[in-house]
């Protein structure tokens, strides 16, 4: 099925939750609003067989309202074809849905992002840090993070 055939689908279904559509050099983007994640990844998974998420990353806006983008990149692995949804959330709260009951890999792809940024999944099954110390205070991938750590420079952000 082709991505304009599966956009047209989704605008059908989710009509009110699609924020933007763009298509870039053959890939289709699609940026939803995070309220309703879990039911458009399980729509994306179930309809159209994208039973792979490659990966899962935030995007730090600093300055730009919302502050975050969840990117959720997407593969059929029967059709080779690749997907991309995108999800923005606000900094405060930072936080959105957990699809790890879609795909079983976004449990480690959500705790990455959640270490590294501070988004917090809703529901996940074991939210804990996976790459920087369990003591440690701040996110590093945070565009306000200190760039020397934070022993070296005042860290200005939140720490949560």
């Amino acid at each position: 099925m082709s991505a304009q055939a599966i956009v047209e689908k989704l605008k059908a279904k989710f009509s009110a939750e699609i924020l933007d559509v763009v298509e870039f050099r053959g890939e289709t983007t699609v940026t939803v609003k995070k309220e309703q994640i879990v039911a458009i990844c399980t729509f994306m998974r179930d309809d159209f067989g994208y039973n792979l998420l490659c990966d899962l990353c935030g995007v730090d806006y600093m300055g730009q309202t919302p502050r975050f983008m969840m990117v959720y990149n997407l593969y059929n692995i029967t059709t080779k074809e690749r997907f991309r949804i995108k999800a923005p959330v606000a900094e405060e709260g930072a936080n959105i849905d957990t699809v790890s009951s879609v795909w079983g890999t976004a449990n480690w792809h959500e705790r990455e992002c959640w270490d590294l940024l501070g988004i917090k999944f809703n529901n996940h099954p074991d939210m804990r840090r996976i790459l920087m110390p369990a003591d440690w205070e701040g996110h590093p991938l945070r565009k306000d993070y200190p760039v020397q750590g934070p022993d070296r420079e005042p860290y200005k952000g939140r720490l949560s």
